[in-house]
């Protein structure tokens, strides 16, 4: 956790950087898709290229499904004198060795 020396203060809007990392395991891909492909296809702001391109990603890699359900506005919700400014995002595949206390993300190519 980081804190914040009181003394610093600055006039108006500070911005932070919050990096989460997470790992998850895909227990049925199948499902994924289908529910990524629900997702996509009940999504009322995307247009038809995003779309297709969403399909696409959706269709090569399980990946491209998670990616679907990572909402950044729901995990800030409704914090009092915050608002998303900005918002990136990435999922890929990773070797994972969960009895490797030295363990770091390795993206697979």
């Amino acid at each position: 956790m980081t804190t914040i020396d009181p003394s610093s203060e600055q006039s108006g809007p500070r911005y932070v950087r919050v990096t989460i990392e997470l790992v998850a395991e895909i227990t049925d891909e199948q499902a994924l898709k289908t529910a990524a492909l629900a997702e996509v296809r009940d999504d009322e702001y995307l247009d038809d290229a995003e779309r297709a391109q969403s399909v696409e990603a959706i269709e090569l890699d399980p990946s491209g499904s998670l990616a679907h359900f990572i909402d950044p506005i729901a995990l800030l919700g409704d914090i009092p004198g915050v608002e998303l400014t900005s918002a990136t995002w990435e999922s890929a595949h990773t070797e994972y060795d969960p009895d490797d206390e030295t363990w770091e993300e390795h993206p697979v190519d």
